[in-house]
């Protein structure tokens, strides 16, 4: 078990990295930052723009880890930014693709199937800055599907691996 701290929630209604880069992201709604959110098993985050879609159900929710963020190229970047759904600080969580996980916080314990790394897009040079596609290749988040109900809260939480990459429980 890993003591995380999640850091930073987003739940966005809108799809705002549509066409190209070079035209610029479209506005979004505020209030995208959360301090909690529901999660639904086998649906996402209530109120994300992925929820219930068939064609998401395997990217539901992306989870990113906070020191993978290229503070270097833009100071204050955060989840508006690289449109991941949970930050967490303490965690690789770039290295559990293919791994069952629980993150469990103030309101009990979430399972995540991490199915995919959330591969960095050109929208990341023109959100975050210049470099920040290639600072984040590798370490981009990971796209997973809930696999529990429950709610996610900022702050102090822990991380365990509960199946690992090649279908065993952990020791």
């Amino acid at each position: 078990m890993i003591e995380v701290e999640v850091v930073q929630l987003l739940v966005s209604p809108v799809h705002r990295f549509a066409g190209r880069p070079a035209d610029g992201p479209a506005d979004g709604p505020g209030g995208e930052l959360v301090e909690s959110v529901r999660v639904r098993g086998g649906l996402g985050l209530v109120g994300d723009r992925y929820f219930g879609r068939p064609a998401h159900r395997d990217a539901a929710v992306t989870l990113m880890a906070a020191e993978n963020l290229p503070l270097d190229i833009a100071p204050t970047a955060d989840l508006r930014h690289t449109r991941r759904n949970v930050l967490l600080r303490g965690v690789d969580i770039d290295s559990y693709t293919g791994s069952t996980i629980v993150l469990d916080g103030a309101h009990g314990p979430v399972t995540f199937a991490v199915h995919r790394p959330a591969r960095p897009c050109a929208w990341m040079d023109v959100t975050v800055g210049p470099g920040a596609q290639r600072a984040l290749r590798g370490k981009g988040g990971v796209r997973c599907t809930p696999l529990s109900d429950g709610v996610l809260a900022l702050g102090a939480a822990t991380f365990r691996v509960v199946v690992d990459e090649g279908g065993a429980a952990p020791h």
